[in-house]
């Protein structure tokens, strides 16, 4: 399910912005903000928080593409999803410079 909501969330922005920037940013913001939401899970001590963080959103990106694939698929999702984030970086430091 959480494949299908992210594959349904990234056309939408595919759809709407139709800028691949658009996508490498959405990417690496539901990322970042699965990574902050597994990160409140483990650091927050209040049980019913931790179950709900637990039960419906997964940890990152990467996790989910583990738990969808194996073997090849699975590496060659791993290599796409960091060549998303090199784009990010890229994108990122050409801000960065620019405002210098």
């Amino acid at each position: 399910m959480d494949l299908a909501i992210l594959f349904i969330l990234a056309a939408i922005v595919i759809f709407f912005f139709k800028k691949f920037s658009s996508f490498i940013y959405f990417v690496a913001s539901v990322d970042m903000l699965l990574r902050i939401l597994a990160f409140i899970k483990v650091n927050v001590p209040v049980p019913e928080l931790k179950a709900l963080i637990g039960r419906y959103f997964p940890e990152s990106i990467p996790a989910i593409i583990d738990k969808y694939t194996d073997g090849i698929f699975y590496t060659i999702f791993i290599w796409v999803y960091a060549i998303i984030f090199m784009i990010f970086l890229f994108y990122t430091m050409r801000i960065f410079f620019k405002k210098k």
